[in-house]
């Protein structure tokens, strides 16, 4: 029982719902109803992203250590050759479901899978390569919901305001993670910029989504509710984030700084739904 529990916590499944709930927003802009392969995806993402973060947590046991000690892995509740199969697992589940919607989807989770392994093994270390990869991802999500549903351009306005805002948000958790991630010699925009450096690429970035974020509503894609709850849901949070995103902060208030920003997310997808309906 203690193992499934350290499972559970391992794929971290709450955190992996906003990939979903992005799947299933680029489902329902698409505008097809095309719900049975929508919920596929939904569930063939929930599943890449376990197995991700299964992974990633095998590969930075040491990290986690210093920066996340209460994980499955670093408390010792489970061990690393269980953590590695488990995400296999998921993996292939993933691909599995995917089969069952159409020749894309099934080559967005293959193209997915690799690119997440890739980026543990290979880029998560790399002045913003790592970043960009996982930006890239996000992306893909809402594209993956318009390929399931069997009509992709909608999702691509989404996929531009997506990439901009999580790449703002990884180079935030490079500044949360700078201490841990120091110690462990791991390169990223942060540790190898410097910390002052990595807070102007992140104002750079946070205050592009700000402005990507009325394109669909200036150029009449979304109805004006789009841009009013943009205005005043979206945009205070963020603006509050930059304010708050200092030298002065500590790793751990900047990891909640982080989490508040995805939280802010779901504001826009409720943006998103509401101007697209």
């Amino acid at each position: 029982m203690k193992q499934i529990k350290a499972l559970y916590k391992l794929s971290r499944p709450l955190t992996s719902l906003s990939g979903a709930l992005t799947v299933f927003v680029g489902g329902y802009v698409a505008g097809t109803r095309a719900w049975g392969d929508i919920i596929l995806a939904c569930l063939a993402t929930l599943l890449i992203a376990g197995s991700a973060n299964a992974w990633n947590d095998c590969l930075d046991v040491e990290i986690d250590r210093v920066n996340q000690p209460q994980r499955p892995l670093p408390a010792g509740l489970i061990s690393l050759r269980q953590a590695k199969y488990f995400s296999f697992i998921l993996a292939g589940l993933s691909l599995f479901l995917a089969a069952f919607i159409n020749l894309p989807a099934f080559l967005i989770v293959l193209a997915s899978n690799t690119m997440l392994y890739i980026y543990s093994i290979r880029l998560k270390s790399t002045v913003l390569m790592g970043n960009a990869t996982v930006a890239t991802i996000s992306a893909l999500s809402a594209v993956f919901g318009g390929v399931a549903a069997g009509n992709v351009w909608p999702t691509l306005w989404l996929a531009v305001i997506i990439a901009t805002a999580i790449m703002g948000r990884e180079v935030l958790k490079t500044l949360a993670d700078y201490e841990g991630d120091l110690r462990q010699r791991c390169r990223t925009v942060a540790t190898v910029w410097g910390q002052r450096p990595a807070r102007v690429v992140f104002y750079v970035l946070a205050a592009a989504t700000l402005m990507i974020m009325m394109i669909p509503y200036l150029f009449h894609v979304y109805r004006p509710v789009y841009a009013y709850v943009v205005a005043f849901g979206v945009y205070p949070v963020i603006i509050y984030i930059l304010l708050r995103v200092s030298r002065y902060r500590t790793g751990q208030q900047l990891e909640k700084l982080s989490q508040l920003m995805k939280y802010d997310f779901l504001i826009w997808f409720v943006a998103v739904v509401l101007g697209a309906a």
